[in-house]
């Protein structure tokens, strides 16, 4: 009879206690089968072989994100089309662009989908991601209330923040270091208020927040909003808001996609984050990706050609 000592790193054989049996070859021991303990040992044992050798953990990989791209429920409906081509589950972490790259610095991420051009460049210039590939483009918006009591709409998002700061307009930034802070900070610094938040009008405030929430704010309290339009088109709780500043050049907005760099990080599974750069930048994810659509709108267009 085989025993399994818990305690043990080997197996222990040891005799049928006493009286297990009425004879040998009698009836009991017909019923015996040596063979089935052993089967079922082996079988435990090829599992745990399997779990130790990681093979268990290799279906899934960990993306570190924009708010945008997961609020805007882009990746409700683009993953499950990866997951069909490849088998690969993503477990997506939202965060602002200057926090997912700092998780893939730590190692934490398998691959980044962000929107920061120029931070992605020096990340990959720094060593911590291979190659940095453009992916798709849609653009910012200045959100406001219908009524526009600062005389934003137009064209012009410089014009547009310079006309918030002189009249110490509402105006909810979200203050965490994310792709669209990133390009709010540009604006404003174009429109020649970038020294300090009292620079850019009594009435601007940073809610330190991802996209949704600092539309709920706006909502609520009838304030000047960036967005970017994918999260817009997604948003229900639109309250009083409309699209005011639209369709400036300078409004463009690039995502791009990287692998994290296994020569800094060897538990990072890049050959597994790579299928998925490989699937999002090929014609089939690129299709993919202009088929996703709200209320008819497109809300984000491939570029990884170009």
């Amino acid at each position: 009879m085989t025993r399994i000592d818990p305690h043990a790193s080997h197996f222990v054989w040891s005799l049928p206690p006493k009286g297990a049996f009425s004879s040998w070859g009698g009836p009991a021991m017909k019923k015996f089968k040596p063979f089935r303990a052993v089967a079922l040992v082996s079988k435990a044992v090829a599992a745990i072989v399997l779990v130790a050798s990681g093979s268990a953990f290799a279906q899934s990989i960990t993306m570190a994100s924009t708010t945008s791209t997961e609020q805007s429920g882009l990746f409700g409906y683009l993953l499950p089309e990866f997951k069909k081509a490849s088998g690969l589950d993503i477990k997506v972490v939202a965060l602002g662009t200057g926090q997912a790259l700092d998780m893939a610095r730590r190692g934490d991420a398998d691959v980044l989908f962000v929107h920061d051009q120029v931070a992605e460049e020096k990340f990959v210039a720094d060593g911590w991601g291979v190659k940095r590939y453009p992916v798709m483009y849609n653009d910012f918006i200045l959100i406001g209330p219908k009524n526009d009591p600062v005389g934003t709409k137009g064209k012009d998002i410089v014009q547009a923040l310079q006309k918030l700061s002189a009249a110490n307009g509402n105006f909810i930034s979200r203050g965490d270091k994310s792709g669209t802070h990133a390009a709010e900070l540009r604006y404003w610094k174009l429109a020649g208020a970038e020294a300090a938040n009292t620079s850019k009008g009594s009435g601007y405030k940073e809610c330190g927040c991802g996209m949704g929430p600092a539309l709920n704010i706006a909502a609520s309290s009838g304030a000047y909003v960036l967005a970017d339009r994918g999260t817009w088109l997604n948003f229900k709780n639109r309250a009083d808001l409309a699209v005011l500043v639209e369709g400036d050049t300078q409004l463009f907005n690039q995502y791009g996609v990287m692998v994290v760099n296994p020569a800094k990080h060897p538990h990072v599974k890049s050959q597994d984050a790579q299928k998925f750069v490989d699937w999002v930048v090929s014609p089939t994810g690129q299709q993919a990706i202009a088929g996703y659509k709200i209320g008819g709108e497109q809300l984000f267009f491939p570029n990884a050609a170009q």
